[in-house]
């Protein structure tokens, strides 16, 4: 007797229906996908309210054998037009400095990008070409310019191709790796420094900050409290070093500003204390003349009185 082709479908439906928590949140079939190994997947709407979109996944077993469909699993899944959150973003790169207290740590990372291994001395770097080898020297870059670079002499009918690499001297190899500090564990990327100068310029010390904006055009690329720093990030920022300025201390964009430019003039000091008019003159008095009293007999008895008594 031929299988009813609608005995898996109704399989997985009741499946479905017993996994939903209500019979109404199972709409109606939608498709089915053969996959491998006689394992087939059905799917129906989901009319559960909030899951818009969503699909039951019922995937069942065909065993051509026996002519038995047994289940997989269930489970519920958003579909092409499913109302889905926002993407997962980890929780340490949601966080910001503000959330740090000095007591917090993050920590780095061993294959962090934003690092890479120093220069420890000028025979650890190989710059140059070893004489018992053929090959070119690799090109070595410095984080903060083209310092470690083969250098291509002018062609000479006496220099083969293996020589036309010279070789970077030593002491100029180690004084670079004082004057820059790149003998620490770990140097700055280019990706490293990159990150950093777009954190800082789109900072609160950039050039779209308020003060920037009330500076008058006088910004910290021509101010004298102005400390350059070395490297690439020199050509962008320096270090404040006003002590009136809300600046101070922190790194700002060479056109930031902050109103406490070194060229600007102070104000003219004025008295402290204004005298102003008295409201009232008491240095002046004012005679009055004072009218006549008058004559009331009482008044007379009495004062007649007062003289007798004396």
């Amino acid at each position: 007797m031929p299988q009813n082709r609608h005995e898996p479908e109704d399989a997985a439906r009741q499946v479905a229906l017993s996994v939903a928590s209500e019979p109404e949140e199972v709409g109606e079939f939608l498709r089915q996908h053969q996959l491998e190994d006689g394992v087939s997947e059905f799917q129906f709407a989901s009319k559960i309210k909030g899951y818009e979109g969503w699909l039951w996944s019922v995937t069942l077993y065909h065993d051509k054998d026996s002519d038995q469909w047994t289940v997989d699993e269930s489970s519920l899944i958003p579909g092409p037009d499913a109302l889905l959150p926002p993407p997962w973003i980890p929780w340490k790169d949601r966080l910001l400095p503000s959330d740090l207290s000095v007591t917090d740590a993050m920590g780095t990372e061993p294959d962090d990008p934003r690092l890479e291994d120093g220069w420890s001395s000028a025979e650890e770097a190989q710059v140059g070409k070893s004489e018992h080898s053929t090959e070119q020297p690799p090109l070595l870059e410095q984080q903060d310019g083209a310092v470690f670079k083969r250098i291509q002499p002018e062609a000479s009918s006496k220099q083969s191709s293996s020589d036309s690499w010279i070789h970077t001297a030593a002491e100029d190899v180690d004084s670079v790796v004082q004057e820059f500090a790149l003998s620490r564990r770990h140097v700055l990327t280019a990706q490293g420094r990159d990150a950093t100068a777009k954190r800082w310029y789109e900072g609160q010390h950039g050039p779209k900050s308020l003060s920037t904006r009330t500076a008058a055009g006088n910004t910290c690329e021509t101010c004298g409290f102005m400390v350059a720093i070395q490297g690439s990030l020199g050509t962008m920022f320096g270090v404040c070093a006003n002590r009136w300025s809300p600046d101070d201390g922190r790194v700002v964009a060479l056109d930031h500003g902050c109103g406490e430019h070194s060229e600007i003039e102070p104000p003219e000091i004025g008295r402290l204390w204004e005298q102003s008019k008295p409201a009232f003159d008491d240095l002046r008095i004012d005679v009055v003349h004072q009218a006549p009293r008058e004559e009331i007999s009482a008044v007379e008895l009495i004062e007649e009185i007062n003289n007798e008594g004396e």
